[in-house]
């Protein structure tokens, strides 16, 4: 099957089912937001400048070196602040809005389902999210949603890309020196908006910040803030797992969808054979046949492609057209 590509038989037969679906939940993963062009990070291979960005995203790392975990945070809100929500984020809002009785889960922590307008009760975040914050100190509870600030604080600001003129070491004649003005000369008239330094590239310098200009809280005043996501090694938040577990014991489920994960990761995954035991179908939406047909049944569907175009195409019958 070519990517995108519904066949017929499978388009009538989930549109069949979807339309007399009420209790409907989605498990969506990285791939919900990959047309909205972010990078993922995903696995051992992802790399931020010389580490692994897993290497990063724990409380040891955060103890050891606050300044370094911020900055990575900091450029992965930075990335997600100027990017949009795809349709798929769009499909999924709407579908919400139709059906009182459709709940998502994500993994993802970007802030992107938030800013297409999903409604928060039927919103679930497993892992937190980049612009939530809370104090670290032991005896202090502060907490802050949503907080979009960009930068966070100003010592975290991602350092402007601008064309600078450059003396030369090897030529005392002026030609070279001259050239460069030149060169930095119509660089800076050619682009009114200069460019961030892309940070997450080792071979560009990135600013050391002394701990005290980073995120402090504002209620104590002694500890460091620190982003609101679930690091490896944390639990994930009782309260929203306490509510997924509600809505899956209340009655039986009709519909599962899957977006844009390999469903390895548990307890996420797990969701999945939960809803599957309470008599839900299972449609999977991935980039990738092997994520994506791994464990289903004659019963289920793999729409194999970019969510961001299957998802609005797919849910058509019930959301209509969407826009932005």
């Amino acid at each position: 099957m070519s990517l995108n590509k519904i066949p017929t038989k499978d388009r009538e037969s989930f549109t069949e089912h979807l339309q007399r679906s009420n209790r409907i939940l989605a498990l969506c993963g990285a791939g919900l937001s990959a047309s909205s062009g972010l990078p993922t990070f995903r696995g051992a291979g992802g790399m931020w400048r010389n580490h692994e960005a897993t290497s990063l995203a724990t409380p040891e790392a955060f103890e050891a070196d606050p300044a370094l975990v911020w900055q990575f945070y900091s450029y992965r809100r930075h990335m997600a602040l100027n990017a949009n929500p795809n349709p798929a984020h769009f499909a999924l809002a709407e579908l919400a809005r139709k059906r009182p009785n459709f709940v998502t889960l994500t993994q993802n922590v970007d802030g992107l389902s938030q800013r297409a307008a999903h409604p928060a009760s039927q919103l679930h975040l497993l892992h937190g999210s980049l612009f939530d914050l809370r104090c670290t100190e032991f005896y202090c509870d502060y907490s802050e949603k949503d907080n979009f600030t960009d930068p966070i604080v100003p010592a975290l600001a991602i350092p402007k890309d601008s064309t600078q003129p450059m003396p030369s070491t090897t030529d005392n004649t002026g030609e070279e020196a001259s050239k460069s003005l030149a060169a930095a000369m119509q660089g800076n008239k050619a682009s009114q908006e200069e460019k961030d330094v892309d940070i997450s590239d080792a071979g560009n310098p990135m600013p050391s910040v002394p701990p005290e200009d980073l995120p402090h809280c504002p209620r104590c005043q002694k500890g460091l803030l620190r982003p609101g996501v679930v690091w490896f090694g944390e639990a994930l938040p009782v309260k929203t797992l306490s509510a997924v577990d509600k809505f899956v014991e209340k009655a039986d489920i009709d519909l599962m969808i899957v977006i844009g994960t390999s469903a390895m990761v548990w307890p996420a995954a797990q969701y999945i054979e939960v809803a599957r035991g309470r008599g839900a179908r299972v449609a999977v939406i991935n980039m990738d046949t092997q994520d994506g047909e791994r464990n289903l049944t004659k019963r289920d569907w793999f729409f194999h492609g970019d969510a961001g175009t299957i998802l609005p195409d797919i849910l058509f019958p019930v959301i209509g057209n969407i826009s932005p």
